[in-house]
């Protein structure tokens, strides 16, 4: 006979106050933070949620909002040239700002470090961020004016070309018709058929008096000078006397020489020799052979003066704009960067100089690899704002190039608001700005969480 024994389970204890206190307490806790979250999340639906789920609804209408009109402004926008135009001026900016705001970013955090003022260093560098894009873009819309008396860039480039090559005399002076000076295809003038021991008068009007060299003296005295046998003189004079008077073609005693012209004689198509105007406007050519010469100014003395680099043309309009990037946004990389720096392991650089590397090779081998996390959040960083920039290009581009220098940001609002007045087609153009924005949050978020784990 075989006895089965059969254990009995008893159910389980009630909670015990202890543990129904906990729960109590944690229900009330998850409460108390819901209750402090939701006016934050009330926002977050209010200012992003809901314009984004608006906007994506809105791009499937027409202009008016009332018609349906599904697909059609997605495949709208990307047969507009304008559109177009503004997706490769995005990739640009995409592609150079943030890869160059990285690169200086990390050389001036770097350089920083041996400077005896750093701090001030970084604030000077810093500084700009504290500028609102509306007053950097009035700042370089000012800087880049193609008027070297307002642009300070074209001052400056004004300055150096005029140092090297120097400026025209005369841009503005020209030759009366029938007074003996007939204008070449380039721009110079050329005078009769002269011989050695004639004295010319080569008169010019266009110069106002106020424009005249301080040093110029009246003509009349030079142009009453006899020439030698194997000479050629003359004189070159503003024709025009002050209060009015005179008589056309001839020197008359108030009318001023023009100082500093360039003067060519010329047989048979070839300059023998060259001179400058002295301060009342004369010259002379000495030792000429006998026979027929032709006194020529060249078209250098008539060049319109050097204006400089149309910096916001169409051709450069681009560029300029991220050139006023960058100097926003340098000390925001450097700062951020040169945090990171401040974090690597100083025994690893000391062992790498003990074993001879230089600083190239540490700043490379080292440095760099080190500094790779911090240097691909700055860029992604960069290029999530690269993509949204709006006011820069909308302010420094002048209306005439606003098109050629047009991103996706500015696209969708002169579509929506600035004279298309095509909100369906506007708001397809911000979903795919969202669309090209959300990847590189997505891939800074997931970095940010890898690096806290």
């Amino acid at each position: 006979m075989t006895a089965t024994l059969v254990k009995e389970t008893s159910p389980p204890a009630p909670p015990g106050p202890v543990a129904e206190r906990t729960r109590r307490l944690r229900r009330r806790g998850k409460i108390v933070a819901l209750l402090f979250v939701f006016p934050a999340l009330l926002l977050l639906g209010a200012l992003v949620v809901y314009p984004v789920l608006f906007s994506v609804g809105r791009s499937f209408f027409d202009a008016s909002g009332t018609t349906f009109v599904g697909g059609d402004n997605y495949t709208e926008m990307f047969r507009d040239p304008a559109t177009l135009k503004a997706v490769r001026n995005t990739a640009i900016w995409v592609v150079v700002a943030p890869a160059l705001l990285t690169g200086l970013g990390l050389i001036l955090a770097v350089l920083v470090e041996k400077v005896r003022w750093a701090t001030a260093f970084k604030l000077l560098l810093f500084m700009p961020m504290a500028v609102s894009f509306l007053a950097a873009g009035i700042i370089f819309r000012l800087a880049y004016d193609e008027d070297p008396d307002k642009g300070v860039l074209n001052a400056a480039v004004v300055s150096v070309h005029d140092a090297f090559k120097g400026e025209s005399s005369y841009p503005t002076a020209r030759a009366r018709d029938g007074q003996g000076l007939t204008k070449e295809k380039d721009g110079s003038y050329r005078s009769a058929a002269a011989a050695p021991g004639d004295a010319l008068t080569l008169g010019l009007v266009g110069v106002q008096p106020a424009d005249l060299p301080g040093d110029a003296r009246p003509a009349a005295p030079a142009a009453g000078q006899k020439a030698a046998a194997d000479e050629l003189r003359g004189v070159v004079y503003l024709d025009f006397t002050p209060g009015g008077g005179g008589e056309q073609g001839k020197v008359d005693a108030r009318e001023s020489g023009l100082p500093g012209m360039k003067v060519e004689a010329v047989r048979d198509g070839e300059p023998v020799a060259t001179a400058t105007t002295a301060a009342d406007g004369s010259f002379r050519f000495e030792g000429l052979e006998s026979g027929s010469y032709a006194v020529r100014l060249p078209a250098s003395n008539f060049a319109p003066p050097y204006e400089g680099v149309s910096w916001l043309g169409p051709a450069l309009v681009t560029p300029a704009i991220i050139g006023a990037y960058l100097w926003i946004w340098t000390g925001f990389a450097m700062v951020l960067i040169g945090a990171g720096l401040s974090t690597l392991p100083r025994d690893a650089l000391e062992a790498a100089r003990m074993d001879g590397a230089n600083e190239w090779q540490i700043f490379r081998r080292i440095t760099v690899p080190l500094l790779a996390p911090v240097l691909t959040v700055v860029f992604v960083t960069l290029v999530i704002n690269v993509m949204k920039v709006f006011d820069l290009v909308y302010i420094i581009a002048p209306g005439p190039v606003q098109e050629d220098a047009t991103v996706l940001a500015t696209q969708m609002w002169l579509v929506s608001f600035g004279g298309g007045n095509n909100q369906g087609l506007g708001s397809a153009l911000g979903v795919l700005l969202l669309l090209l924005v959300v990847p590189a949050m997505v891939f800074n978020v997931r970095r940010f969480r890898r690096s806290q784990r």
